[in-house]
């Protein structure tokens, strides 16, 4: 298909990095705008706020699972050899990285996905988690932590064939469906600004697009590339290798994501007028946001992804994987949540600096 669209001068590869760049720039722009980021939904201190962020990310999760199964029944999307179809779930990997996750996202106060945003920002808080959060992410992926990671995911539940939703009796439609209709109205329940669910719309559609450009247009049977959607733990990892080996490999769509959401939020903040530098008031604080960069680094790796890589991107392929994933990350986050209010010193219980923190 790559060939029949006329890229006689890019490979499939450097296609894939201006697709990235494109489809990034416009996340980091909705994404900045709207403060998008599902840790604002699940542990805000403020309740009017918590569901106003939690319906704009669902709504962004019901267009991109509409879309993403309308490409999987047309045939131009295919999930049937990617991980989050994987025939032996690595149960106890994705249970413990989404827990470590979601408890990294409360510490840091974001999730990765706002803590890129806020980078582009101005955010130095922010930046140092996101480069902690690469470090150790490719430390769990490629690095001193493989060994463990893969004696976690040698822990396995056999699945067969019954991978995704879409195996179980009815097929794909009725559980799209009924998933769709259910995130919807919740979003239209939310209190969530017309203006915000509108542009979530927008966010939502970027993840078809992403599977769509990657596995349809952009394959090349000679000279194929991984299917990716919206994702920052594995594009942190490409482009932290990246930046220290440009001379020896070439960047791809995960280096694209990353420098798309950075440029994008730049551009959004900037022009709005909120580009501010912020950085560390204390040792404590630095402690607690490295605490949680490689708890996220290293959960985002176990998990299979993060809230966008297996939450907005992984729940549209309906795989089990993601499903679990996405719920050992909120229970993660709930979880971490409680424990810091009780304890007064985390950093849910800081209203008198709230507006400070880097991720609200």
């Amino acid at each position: 298909m790559f060939e029949s669209f006329g890229f006689e001068s890019l490979t499939p590869v450097q296609a894939s990095l201006y697709l990235a760049l494109a489809l990034g720039v416009a996340f980091g722009v909705l994404a900045e705008i709207t403060r998008f980021c599902l840790r604002r939904a699940l542990v805000s201190a403020d309740q009017s706020e918590r569901r106003a962020a939690g319906g704009v990310w669902l709504m962004a999760l019901t267009v991109a699972l509409i879309g993403t199964q309308a490409g999987v029944s047309a045939g131009l999307i295919n999930f049937d050899a990617h991980r989050f179809l994987a025939s032996d779930l690595p149960v106890l990997a994705i249970v413990l990285g989404g827990l470590a996750f979601g408890a990294g996202m409360v510490l840091t106060r974001g999730c990765a996905s706002r803590l890129a945003v806020l980078t582009g920002s101005g955010n130095l808080r922010a930046g140092f988690v996101l480069v902690l959060f690469a470090i150790a992410a490719h430390a769990t992926l490629k690095g001193v932590l493989a060994p463990l990671s893969a004696a976690l995911a040698s822990v396995t539940l056999p699945l067969g064939s019954f991978t995704s939703l879409a195996a179980l009796p009815g097929g794909a439609l009725p559980y799209t469906g009924g998933l769709a209709l259910t995130f919807f109205a919740l979003a239209l329940r939310s209190g969530a600004s017309w203006r915000n669910l509108a542009l979530a719309v927008l966010i939502g559609l970027i993840v078809p697009a992403a599977w769509l450009g990657t596995g349809y247009v952009l394959y090349d049977e000679f000279d194929p590339i991984v299917a990716e959607s919206l994702s920052l733990t594995a594009p942190a990892t490409a482009t932290l290798f990246w930046a220290i080996a440009s001379t020896s490999i070439a960047p791809g769509f995960g280096v694209g994501i990353v420098g798309g959401i950075l440029a994008g939020a730049a551009v959004s903040a900037l022009a709005f007028k909120r580009f501010a530098w912020v950085s560390f008031e204390s040792p404590a604080q630095t402690g607690r946001y490295t605490l949680g960069a490689i708890l996220m680094g290293v959960g985002g790796v176990l998990a299979g992804g993060c809230t966008l890589g297996a939450g907005l991107s992984g729940i549209p392929t309906l795989g089990f994987s993601a499903f679990l994933a996405l719920a050992a990350i909120i229970a993660g986050a709930k979880i971490a949540g409680r424990v810091l209010n009780e304890s007064g010193s985390g950093s849910v219980a800081q209203p008198s600096t709230q507006a400070l923190q880097p991720a609200e």
